[in-house]
């Protein structure tokens, strides 16, 4: 057993959490089996393998950050609910 009852007892104090006998058996054996498996995975030879953060490669998906015309105002005022002709106008917040 790779995880005693104090164990789990232990980490369910840290996480405020009251077990029952029963439920203090089925723990210790879940998390007895979730640690033989991750056990096991030390077995692999990972010596040739690069660390990674993620499976695939990931690159910069944003845009280039290029200098454009912005929307004209007038066009911009026409989604709104409430415009002076300038700027938006919102109901005042205190």
């Amino acid at each position: 057993m790779k995880i005693t009852k104090k164990e789990v007892l232990h980490v369910a104090h840290l996480a405020r959490l009251s077990l029952t006998d029963e439920e203090l058996e089925k723990m210790t054996g879940q998390l007895d089996n979730i640690l033989s498996y991750v056990d096991k995975l030390s077995e692999l030879d990972t010596g040739n393998i690069l660390p990674t953060s993620h499976v695939f490669s990931v690159s910069n998906a944003f845009r280039e950050d290029v200098v454009r015309e912005s929307l004209p105002r007038n066009e911009a005022l026409m989604n709104s609910p409430q415009h002076n002709e300038e700027m938006f106008q919102v109901p005042r917040i205190i």
